[in-house]
C-alpha cells in the first residue's frame, strides 16, 4: 500500500501557501501522490466548495514546482465539461509533467443540478453515465494519436489533429469514482482504477467483486483500488474517517488494505502550511511507519 496527500484546495481558508506546504510536506516523506479536488460553480448555500481552487490549474502549479509526486484528480465531475477541450487540458498537463497525472472521474448526483444549471449542461445531468462512459473512450481515442472519425452519441469527430499527446498516451491512468453498480461497471470495464470516498472498508470490500467481475467480462485486468480518506486526531472523528488514537488509525489502515486497498489519499481538515505539515508529519511517523 502507498499513500497521498489531498491539497488544501477548499474552503475559503485554503491559500497559495498552504497548497505549497502540504505539496512540500507529500514529496519530502515520499508519498507518491497528491490530490486536487473539483467543482465550478456550486449553489451559494453550499458551505464548502463556494470557495475551491481548479484542480487542473492547481495540479499544474503543483507539478511545476515539485518532482516527486504523482498528480491526481480527485474527482472531476466530467459532464460539466466540454470532453474535447477537458482532453487537451489533461494531455497537456500529462506532457508538461512528464507523465505524472491520474485522472479520477465522476458524473456528480441530485445535488449537483444547480451546478449543471449554472454551467448551462443541465440537459446532460439525466444522462452524465453515458456521457462519461463515452468521454473516456473519446479521451482514449485522442490520446492514442488516431486520427480516425469516431462516432458518438455525443461527439462526432472528423478531420482533426490533436497534440501534444499524454506521455502515458492511451494508457494515462483514468479512476472512477461513484458507488454505485453503473459505476463499479465502468470502474471494472473502462477504467484504470476505482477511486472511492467516504467509504469504510467494509463497503470497499462489497463493492470489489462487482469490480473484477465486469473487468473479467471486458477482458480487463483488475483496477487499481484508491480511497480518499479523511484523518482526525481525536476518537470523536466523524465516521467515515481514519481517527482515533495512533492504535486505532493503524488498525483502520490495515482494515483498508486487507480488503484490498492499494492507495490512501489522505484529507486533513487544517488547510493552513503548518497545520497540514504537522499533521501529515504526524501521521506518517506515528501510524504510516508501521503499517
Amino acid at each position: 500500500m502507498d499513500f497521498g496527500l489531498v491539497l488544501p484546495t477548499v474552503t475559503s481558508g485554503a491559500t497559495p501557501e498552504g497548497i505549497e506546504a502540504a505539496a512540500e510536506v507529500a514529496t519530502r516523506l515520499g508519498w507518491s501522490t497528491v490530490w486536487a479536488t473539483d467543482h465550478v460553480l456550486v449553489h451559494k448555500g453550499d458551505p464548502d466548495y463556494g470557495f475551491i481552487y481548479g484542480a487542473v490549474s492547481t495540479l499544474a502549479y503543483v507539478g511545476g514546482r515539485y518532482a516527486g509526486p504523482r498528480l491526481g484528480a480527485s474527482v472531476i465531475n466530467v459532464p460539466l465539461r466540454n470532453a474535447v477541450v477537458l482532453a487537451k487540458e489533461l494531455a497537456s498537463l500529462d506532457a508538461l509533467t512528464r507523465g505524472r497525472l491520474l485522472v479520477g472521474v465522476g458524473l456528480g448526483d441530485a445535488d449537483d443540478i444547480p451546478e449543471f444549471r449554472n454551467l448551462g449542461v443541465e440537459h446532460l445531468h439525466h444522462q452524465r453515465g453515458a456521457f462519461l462512459d463515452e468521454t473516456i473512450r473519446l479521451w482514449r481515442h485522442l490520446w492514442s494519436g488516431s486520427t480516425e472519425p469516431f462516432e458518438g452519441r455525443f461527439y462526432q469527430l472528423r478531420d482533426y489533429a490533436f497534440g501534444p499527446l499524454p506521455v502515458q498516451g492511451a494508457r494515462l491512468p483514468v479512476l472512477v469514482g461513484g458507488r454505485s453498480p453503473a459505476a463499479y461497471r465502468r470502474a471494472g470495464a473502462l477504467s484504470d482504477g476505482y477511486h472511492a470516498t467516504r467509504r469504510p472498508p467494509a463497503e470497499i470490500a462489497e463493492a470489489i467483486p462487482h469490480i473484477r467481475a465486469a473487468a473479467e467480462a471486458a477482458g480487463r485486468p483488475m483496477p487499481l483500488i484508491s480511497v480518499r480518506a479523511r484523518v482526525r486526531f481525536n476518537p470523536a472523528g466523524a465516521a467515515p474517517a481514519i481517527a482515533g488514537s495512533p492504535a486505532d488509525m493503524l488498525a483502520q489502515v490495515r482494515a483498508y488494505q486487507a480488503v484490498g486497498v492499494q492507495h490512501l489519499a489522505f484529507l486533513f481538515d487544517d488547510v493552513t502550511p503548518e497545520g497540514i505539515t504537522a499533521a501529515a508529519e504526524r501521521l506518517h511517523q506515528d501510524v504510516l511507519s508501521a503499517v
